[in-house]
């Protein structure tokens, strides 16, 4: 580290330094406060995302023997996911994802040689899919959020308890020492004058 230079010029750029920090700090504080809020949405989000695929894991044990069946093969084609479409948007400073919708493989299969129930199970198997691909999403979403969480704390502590407190002492350090400066030179000034009023008085009486 840099040794601090005990002058007034120091004095003054430590100062202004002292003040960007005390500037930037609150909106740093403001930053880390807003992600929070947010990791905590999304781990409220990420329960109840959760409470809804349990649910659609309930609607598809009606079929769920009949899935050995070889018609039930289609099945399985049909919910495979091509591609989850997600949107980005900023927030505190960081791209966070958004869920948009599931591309599922496109397949055709003959309506009436297949049987009614299929339709109705492939449908509740995609709504199985795509609740689990949301709740993949929101966890992303929270990872990201948790990630830029942490790097924007490790700075308000860096600012609070590391910058801030060095650069108020460094001022105190170059404030007293200038101080005894000036009091050493009022001193010297002093005792200069009362030594040539000494010798004024002694020519005086010679």
């Amino acid at each position: 580290m840099a040794q601090v230079k005990l002058t007034k010029m120091e004095l003054r750029d430590r100062q202004y330094k002292l003040k960007q920090l005390q500037k930037y700090l609150p909106t740093l504080q403001l930053k880390k406060a807003m992600l929070q809020t947010e990791v905590n949405h999304a781990a409220h989000e990420i329960k109840g995302l959760k409470r809804i695929y349990h649910e659609k894991i309930k609607a598809c044990e009606s079929f769920q023997a009949l899935l050995t069946d070889p018609e039930a093969d289609v099945i399985a084609l049909a919910a495979e996911v091509e591609k989850v479409e997600k949107k980005f948007e900023n927030i505190a400073g960081a791209e966070i994802p958004f869920f948009e919708k599931v591309m599922f493989r496109s397949l055709d299969y003959s309506l009436f040689e297949t049987p009614l129930w299929v339709d109705s199970a492939l449908e509740k198997i995609r709504d199985l899919v795509i609740a689990k691909e949301k709740i993949e999403v929101v966890k992303e979403k929270k990872w990201i959020l948790e990630k830029e969480l942490r790097e924007v704390s490790i700075r308000v502590n860096l600012f609070e308890k590391i910058l801030i407190p060095r650069t108020q002492r460094h001022i105190k350090k170059i404030k007293v020492f200038l101080g005894d400066q000036e009091l050493a030179s009022v001193a010297q000034a002093k005792v200069a004058k009362s030594k040539i009023e000494k010798r004024k008085a002694k020519e005086a009486i010679a």
